[in-house]
């Protein structure tokens, strides 16, 4: 019988830093229009690195058509205007509006590498691109998350001052319960304690109004107005979802990481099919953490919590054949992360691996960087229940077993896995004076 050591050694391909590397990940994908790459952390330089590799060559070989990350809408959507060529702004002026925390998440150099090689690509003589405009044969960049509520409601308003005045005073108005001098934190606790009106009516009927429109708001230029009248109602849906997410954390029936995930796949939905209509295919990669993007069901989350996710829900919605998810994992190394919720961005040193881990199974395989397929039989030794490590903006590796592992099993999370057995972090553009490189103590591993 093969073991799962004997197993890894087998399957996986070792990263030579050649092209070739990704050819098997490639061979997977095949016509799929759909590939979600994840990543173990928010703040590991070869994750955003590799999926950037990954994300050239979907689109450059299998003509996808759109990038979707764990970003809010409105914020993504300055970037887009940048690589679509339909803005002014310098490249570090494209990356302004990350502003809530953790703004290093997307405000790094690797991102901004890969933000400079799209507008380069839709530049160029394949990509179409003019200013003034998004081409069919341009490659955009959106955001899927939820937390935008003000901001996502001032787009919808702006938008209507100019093709519909009248309506965009009934925005003002619908809106105006949102409170928009406050943290959508405080909204939620407000309407959950009676304190203030609810939103959620008002929200729907502008989020409907715009959509029963939009025949009214296109212009001559028919695919500019397409795109805008999408933006609009895009930004309305985020306000649907992020007013019934924030008056769920007061809740005890609603699960609000169920929420997210399912405004995340509603995106993802959206964003497929308004390519197609734009006469395009609907490809889209998508980047976001692992414990979004891994099938739930093969976790800790499905198992006991019943929590779904983007991966799961992408599967049940498109089909399994249709959906590509892809995992990326660490040994040891370091990383992007703040000790707390909202606290500035630190360089801290990522402890290596628990026994009983895939993470650590993975680093006692001695391949070091490897892509490991999972979609056959042949990946059964690995169906075992493990540990599996999940770093998000925080890290606490005082509490490591409790705050970033969880059980997994790994062929039925992903249909393949990125493993890199050292890793580093990612250079913020404004790092402070907190990101520091931790040290690994001298005494590591035995503590005296």
């Amino acid at each position: 019988m093969t073991t799962p050591l004997a197993c890894v050694r087998q399957l996986a391909t070792r990263l030579e830093e050649r092209p070739s590397d990704l050819d098997a990940l490639l061979d997977q994908v095949a016509e799929r229009p759909f590939v979600l790459l994840g990543e173990a952390s928010h703040g590991t330089a070869e994750f955003y690195r590799l999926r950037a590799e990954i994300t050239r060559r979907l689109i450059e070989e299998k003509g996808f058509e759109a990038v979707l990350v764990e970003a809010d809408w409105p914020d993504m959507l300055r970037l887009n205007r940048f690589v679509t060529g339909d803005s002014q702004d310098t490249l570090i002026e494209a990356f302004d509006d990350f502003q809530r925390f953790p703004q290093w998440m997307w405000r790094n150099d690797e991102v901004r590498d890969f933000v400079l090689w799209l507008r380069e690509h839709n530049a160029s003589p394949d990509g179409h691109v003019s200013s003034g405009g998004q081409d069919a044969a341009t490659v955009g960049v959106y955001g899927m998350d939820i937390y935008s509520l003000h901001r996502s409601a001032e787009a919808v308003i702006a938008y209507l001052e100019g093709v519909d005045p009248e309506q965009a005073e009934r925005a003002r108005r619908g809106y105006a319960c949102l409170d928009h001098r406050g943290d959508p934190f405080h909204y939620g606790r407000n309407v959950a304690f009676g304190l203030s009106p609810s939103c959620e009516q008002a929200s729907i009927e502008l989020l409907t109004g715009l959509m029963n429109k939009a025949s009214d708001y296109l212009d001559s230029d028919g695919r500019r107005a397409a795109a805008e009248q999408f933006f609009a109602e895009q930004n309305a849906r985020v306000v649907v979802n992020a007013e019934a997410y924030y008056r769920a954390m007061f809740g005890s029936r609603v699960d609000t990481w169920n929420l997210r995930d399912e405004h995340m796949t509603d995106t993802l939905n959206e964003l497929h099919y308004h390519l197609i209509h734009q006469g395009r295919k609907g490809k889209v990669v998508v980047w976001a953490h692992n414990s979004h993007l891994g099938d739930a069901r093969a976790t800790e989350m499905g198992w006991g919590r019943q929590q779904h996710n983007v991966g799961q829900l992408a599967r049940q919605r498109f089909g399994h054949r249709q959906v590509l998810l892809v995992g990326f994992t660490t040994h040891t190394g370091h990383v992007s992360a703040a000790r707390d919720w909202d606290a500035p961005v630190k360089h801290r040193w990522v402890r290596p691996s628990l026994e009983g881990s895939y993470e650590r199974l993975f680093h006692q395989s001695g391949l070091d960087r490897f892509y490991l397929p999972l979609e056959s039989d042949r990946a059964d030794p690995l169906k075992a229940r493990l540990l599996e490590r999940a770093i998000g903006v925080i890290y606490r590796p005082e509490t490591e077993r409790a705050s970033h592992y969880f059980r997994a099993s790994l062929p039925a999370q992903f249909d393949g896995v990125f493993h890199l057995d050292e890793t580093t972090a990612v250079r913020p553009f404004d790092m402070g004076d907190a990101w520091e490189k931790e040290a690994i103590p001298d005494t590591y591993p035995f503590g005296v």
